[in-house]
């Protein structure tokens, strides 16, 4: 169902559930085994999560759902079912790693809501994206107002979402929905490339640009800063000067 596997300093989070790696209690404990082995793989910067299905992730399950409307306290159920999409959603958004999804297929509902966790989504041409979930009376639930709000704004986020508005990826990249889109059949040596070309980079830096990349839209947290901190502590490292004396060395030349 779920595999994590490490190319250099890339782990790979493989989710293979046919037909559509549906999101369930099951799927959802299974992501959290896989990434409670993350740590050991010490040295990986980046995150790739990606579908051996045609489906990228699908959503929420709509029948378990419809079955809560009959209960004594459907608001409760509800609660209790979506309260662990975001736990989750939040966990992936909050690693140190750089997490970029995959999007080989459909996205929709709560498997869209999972790749908005990640920082980066590349997307085939061929996907199709969105939050179809007022169409059935609801709201996207798992964080898929907020995040998508955050990345898009609230006009395109208002379009999307109000509208229940599926997009392929082409429009998802002309939207700002996701960083690149290719076809599908080149979509696996593209985003390898790019996870490799990212994990090559310092990791202290990685770290630091994702946590001030992050802070935006916090009103806890001071960006400008933390952009200090950060700095004052890659300044003092022995990668950093390194680096930099490298450069003014191949710049002379």
């Amino acid at each position: 169902m779920i595999e994590l596997t490490r190319r250099g300093n890339v782990a790979v989070l493989t989710l293979s559930r046919p037909p559509v790696n549906a999101l369930d209690a099951e799927m959802l404990a299974a992501i959290h085994s896989a990434l409670d082995t993350l740590p050991q793989h010490t040295g990986c910067t980046v995150l790739q999560i990606r579908s051996t299905t045609k489906v990228f992730v699908a959503g929420a399950d709509i029948a378990y759902m419809c079955a809560m409307t009959g209960k004594p306290n459907p608001g409760a159920e509800m609660t209790a079912y979506l309260e662990p999409f975001q736990g989750l959603f939040k966990r992936i958004e909050s690693l140190p790693q750089v997490v970029i999804a995959e999007v080989n297929g459909a996205a929709l509902g709560g498997g869209f809501e999972l790749a908005l966790a990640c920082d980066l989504r590349y997307a085939a041409l061929e996907a199709k994206l969105g939050l179809p979930e007022v169409g059935l009376g609801l709201i996207p639930g798992a964080g898929g107002t907020q995040r998508l709000t955050r990345l898009c704004g609230r006009g395109l986020a208002g379009r999307l979402i109000y509208g229940a508005e599926a997009v392929d990826g082409a429009t998802a990249l002309s939207l700002g929905m996701v960083q690149w889109a290719c076809p599908r059949t080149e979509l696996e040596e593209n985003i390898k490339a790019l996870a490799d070309r990212i994990s090559a980079l310092p990791v202290l830096a990685l770290q630091a640009a994702k946590a001030c990349v992050q802070a935006f839209g916090n009103p806890a947290v001071d960006g400008y800063k933390l952009e200090i901190d950060k700095m004052e502590k890659l300044i003092a490292s022995a990668d950093a000067k390194n680096r930099m004396t490298t450069f003014l060395e191949r710049s002379k030349k």
